[in-house]
């Protein structure tokens, strides 16, 4: 598994001021949108999978319309055949999503936990070992539970310095063996260089770019997903 940092930032340099005053104003709206979202589709819950989104502003579609996020896609894309909890806050830290994580995981039993945390301790610059524990206990809670995770990889600007990135980034690869999961290195890649797909912060995604974040999460999520089909028609 590669431990590089993803291609897609090499080469990006925006202003640190920037990034901060957004995490003020994304953070502060996690207190007003701190609420648990499933789609609307009619599912077979004898049968299907849940699967339940664990993230920050990246999941839980900050500044466009709900519907058009990358989660509600992908609830699309499974038709019915499965269920999608949507347990992201804008601003969540891995502080602040394994304080409820419990309780969350607890109530909506998932089988498959996509876990999108980190991008705001990093641009917070908080230290990254803090950052691993945090993941570690979510993802040892997911699977004690009989879950499957999937981790969802983010980096951070340059101006936060090549050793801090690197032991940023290097804290998702570390899980990722650690815990033999499945790894998504960079969500937003192919998108965060592409002015016309990101939001005029210059952190968040736009609505058109959501269906490629869908696609960069699918390849690794998929196989997680045909075993419980698989089981379903034996």
């Amino acid at each position: 598994m590669k431990r590089g940092i993803p291609v897609a930032w090499h080469g990006l340099n925006r202003m640190v001021t920037g990034w901060l005053v957004l995490l003020i104003v994304t953070f502060a709206s996690g207190s007003i949108n701190a609420e648990t979202v499933s789609n609307d589709k009619t599912v077979n819950t004898d049968s299907g999978p849940t699967l339940l989104v664990m993230g920050d502003s990246l999941s839980a579609a900050y500044g466009i319309e709900r519907e058009e996020g990358w989660v509600t896609l992908l609830a699309e894309r499974l038709d019915g055949d499965a269920q999608v909890i949507n347990a992201s806050i804008s601003g969540e830290t891995t502080s602040g999503g394994l304080q409820r994580f419990t309780e969350v995981i607890g109530q909506r039993q998932p089988d498959i936990v996509l876990l999108e945390l980190g991008g705001n301790d990093g641009l917070r610059g908080l230290a990254p070992n803090q950052m691993q524990a945090n993941l570690a206990s979510m993802i040892e809670q997911s699977q004690e539970s009989g879950a499957e995770v999937l981790l969802l990889g983010i980096d951070i600007p340059p101006n936060y310095g090549q050793a801090y990135r690197d032991a940023f980034t290097g804290v998702f690869h570390s899980l990722a063996d650690e815990y033999d999961i499945p790894l998504v290195p960079f969500l937003l890649e192919n998108i965060a260089l592409e002015k016309n797909l990101m939001q005029s912060d210059g952190i968040h995604p736009t609505a058109d770019a959501q269906p490629i974040i869908l696609d960069n999460v699918w390849p690794a999520l998929e196989p997680l997903l045909e075993p419980h089909y698989q089981a379903e028609f034996n």
